[in-house]
């Protein structure tokens, strides 16, 4: 990540304590609705629950990878910065919706998929950030992480549309156990 740091290593560290703080987020997040998958009565849910765990896991491997980051560019990996407390505010709306009393399956989804789209954006940019300095290393790593992020976002798709198709078309509900 050296090139993509020479110019300006305090922006760098600002948009990687963005990715740590909505990371931090996901994996609490991920733990909520893991939690309540597993209380669920619903055999199709609980055959989600290794996928999920899966994604969780990957979720706090981001967050461990970019603490290790962010202090090797001299950044605090407890400090606020700009986008980190913009990315905690912009969260918020998502956390109220998981953290709720009794919510329901489809809205703790929905709402982890709206984190999931907002996770890709932010790889995203890094990734092309990594082109644009043409720092083959970052891209790389970055480019590992999207690619993570992208097959969680899809396994929320798809189990979003079967809820969807459920309700709106009728028939028999079929989630997702994996991609």
């Amino acid at each position: 990540m050296r090139k993509l740091a020479e110019k300006n290593p305090e922006k760098l560290v600002d948009l990687l304590q963005e990715r740590l703080t909505f990371e931090r987020t996901s994996v609490r997040l991920y733990d909520r609705v893991l939690s309540l998958m597993a209380s669920s009565g619903e055999a199709q849910v609980h055959a989600m629950l290794n996928t999920m765990r899966a994604h969780r896991d990957e979720e706090a491997e981001h967050q461990e990878w970019l603490e290790e980051q962010i202090r090797a560019l001299g950044g605090d990996v407890n400090g606020e910065t700009e986008l980190s407390r913009l990315v905690t505010a912009e969260a918020q709306g998502i956390e109220q919706v998981i953290l709720a009393q009794a919510p329901q399956l489809p809205h703790l989804f929905h709402a982890l998929m709206a984190a999931e789209l907002v996770d890709n954006a932010g790889w995203d940019l890094l990734v092309s950030l990594a082109e644009d300095a043409d720092d083959d290393e970052a891209l790389d790593t970055f480019g590992l992480r999207l690619a993570e992020e992208e097959d969680h976002l899809e396994f929320l798709r798809q189990t979003l549309t079967r809820y969807a198709e459920n309700r709106v078309l009728g028939g028999a509900l079929h989630l997702p156990s994996e991609l």
